[in-house]
């Protein structure tokens, strides 16, 4: 599983050369920086294998730490499963219906992630998730595709970024590859094959991987009761 993991990263760094690639050739458009957290609010859905790898940066924190980020993380889930009776540990989204997600991770959320530090950086960033390295600017696949044509209203107040070519990137084949790397991590683990399983940062930073695949392998033997494996 380290191995895959250390793939994963490989496959995280092309990301972050793109949208680097992407600053330097818009500077006066992406005024993404270190210290900008206005994307580190709220919540949203991240693979297990972003979780596992996640998880890696959390446990190399200093121990005072850890322990502060883990009980904020904890703080975090307490609500929401006090809010959420259905959405209990270990706080897998795909064990409750698509629709009560919107209701978990509402967009105005502004509730600041607990990896955040007080300076505005993220803690574990080379550990961060896919998700957090893509926010910011559209995706453009090389083809033309626009599989987000959304942008943080930081970046480019007084141009259309679909405009520019030279913001695309291989998405398609990234997120194939992502999904490929992701069914090797479900079949090392539980030996199945699976599409999905999805949670919250808050979540990843107090993964039980024991417990996780203990609900999962549940799931997949009473297939009634699993929702979007």
């Amino acid at each position: 599983m380290n191995n895959l993991l250390d793939r994963y990263g490989e496959l995280l760094s092309e990301v972050d050369t793109w949208f680097h690639d992407c600053t330097l050739r818009h500077p006066e458009q992406i005024t993404c920086h270190p210290g900008c957290s206005s994307c580190c609010r709220g919540l949203f859905d991240i693979t297990l294998l972003d979780a596992l790898y996640l998880k890696r940066g959390v446990d190399r924190l200093d121990e005072p730490l850890r322990k502060n980020v883990t009980d904020l993380a904890h703080e975090r889930l307490q609500s929401l499963s006090q809010k959420f009776p259905s959405f209990t540990p270990p706080w897998i989204l795909n064990l409750i219906p698509e629709p009560e997600w919107d209701f978990i991770m509402p967009e105005e959320d502004e509730t600041p992630c607990p990896l955040l530090s007080d300076t505005g950086g993220c803690l574990v960033y080379s550990f961060r998730p896919m998700t957090c390295r893509l926010n910011g600017i559209p995706l453009l696949d090389v083809s033309g595709e626009e599989l987000f044509d959304e942008w943080c209203t930081l970046n480019f107040t007084d141009e259309d970024p679909l405009q520019y070519e030279d913001l695309r990137f291989k998405f398609n084949e990234l997120f194939a590859q992502e999904l490929l790397l992701f069914q090797e991590l479900i079949r090392i683990l539980t030996g199945k094959s699976l599409s999905e399983v999805d949670t919250i940062i808050p979540a990843a930073i107090v993964l039980e991987l024991e417990r996780v695949l203990e609900i999962v392998k549940q799931q997949r033997s009473n297939p009634s009761a699993a929702h979007q494996y």
